[in-house]
């Protein structure tokens, strides 16, 4: 098996280092914005780099995002079914929430540029990305999973725990779960439990 920990928008694969250091296996954490390379940074070729960057392991794959890295491994696993073995998807909507989107990008605008480049991407990139997510259908094709799959989101991250109950009947074969002491970056937030819940839902599905 190959464990990938995908990190979440406004973050960078070092956001994961206290989960990895818990964890006590080998782990892969990408960073997204590396992977786009010269390609243009919206969610269309992140997810084709993101997929290219997958399809190299020949292991199966167990899956864990956060927030923009649950959706990629969301997709990746709609289209991919065969690859994925487990999925941990964490604080992703299962819609795209209009309003908070059409805010952020206002308070991206006025956010200083270095709060971007300390991320691995330049605000210009960062905005275009988030436009293009605007659209996407969270739920669609969503029958196409067959992994088992676990839903987390913080028990502090109230506009995502919502989506739990939807996402739930949506994917076939999912539980969900809150995080104690955590937000919507549960990675951060409480990394022991975070690692506590990804070491049980992996090793239970690699039994099976």
């Amino acid at each position: 098996m190959t464990c990938i920990l995908i990190h979440g928008l406004g973050q960078d694969a070092s956001s994961w280092d206290n989960v990895k250091t818990l964890l006590g296996r080998d782990v892969e954490t990408p960073d997204l914005f590396q992977l786009l390379k010269d390609k243009t940074c919206d969610y269309t070729n992140l997810l084709e780099a993101f997929s290219t960057y997958l399809n190299q392991f020949e292991d199966p794959l167990e899956l864990c995002g956060l927030s923009l890295g649950g959706l990629l491994a969301l997709d990746y696993a709609k289209s991919h079914p065969d690859k994925v073995r487990s999925l941990i998807l964490i604080g992703i909507p299962h819609r795209v929430p209009q309003f908070l989107f059409r805010l952020q990008g206002i308070l991206f605008h006025l956010m200083p540029e270095k709060s971007f480049t300390e991320i691995g991407t330049d605000k210009n990139s960062f905005i275009t990305l988030m436009k293009s997510m605007q659209n996407l259908d969270i739920l669609a094709h969503t029958q196409a999973i067959q992994c088992e799959t676990l839903l987390l989101c913080g028990e502090k991250d109230k506009s995502n725990r919502k989506s739990l109950i939807p996402l739930s009947k949506a994917i076939s074969n999912s539980k969900t779960i809150l995080v104690p002491d955590a937000g919507h970056t549960v990675n951060t937030d409480n990394p022991p439990k975070l690692a506590d819940i990804i070491l049980n839902h992996f090793h239970a599905y690699q039994k099976i």
